[in-house]
């Protein structure tokens, strides 16, 4: 029988993310293969891997599938994976309006929806596309609810003490 997942939020930090099992920690990557500000920052004080990966996958990008709404998965535990989602475009807030794209997010949920049935993962995340990406939380929840907790994947979202 398979509880109804749901989102829980939390107090904390999403790198050392709580409870038992398989666990993805998933976040929202630009599409101009940069890392060096926000939440990767967290991630890479933690494990090189997600970044050499991003990094790699965005260098080779003519020859794979880089681009809005990609993920790559990144071991980096035995029970714990990254998610390096694309949902962004460029870094910067300008005339184009934020650098998040939520179609680009949903389309990297659904993967990530997925990926975390198939590995009985439970997904855990800070607000992503909230912070340098600009974007409301109001229009990324509902995506998470549709691509995640509708297929029962456990969601945790952190959210950062002080």
């Amino acid at each position: 029988m398979q509880e109804t997942a749901q989102v829980s939020y939390v107090q904390g930090d999403a790198t050392t993310p709580v409870g038992k099992g398989v666990k993805i920690i998933a976040h929202v990557c630009n599409d101009l293969g940069g890392w060096g500000k926000g939440f990767v920052l967290a991630l890479s004080r933690r494990w090189p891997e997600p970044e050499a990966a991003f990094r790699r996958w965005h260098r080779e990008r003519a020859r794979n599938d880089f681009g809005l709404g990609a993920v790559q998965f990144v071991q980096v535990e035995p029970y714990l994976w990254v998610a390096n989602m694309v949902g962004q475009r460029g870094i910067r807030t300008g005339s184009k309006g934020v650098p998040v794209r939520y179609e680009a997010i949903d389309a990297a949920l659904d993967k990530l929806g997925a990926k975390a049935a198939e590995l009985g993962a439970s997904v855990h995340m800070p607000r992503i596309g909230c912070g340098l990406a600009g974007g409301k939380w109001a229009r990324v929840e509902p995506l998470i609810a549709e691509r995640l907790v509708a297929r029962g994947v456990p969601v945790t979202v952190y959210d950062h003490a002080g």
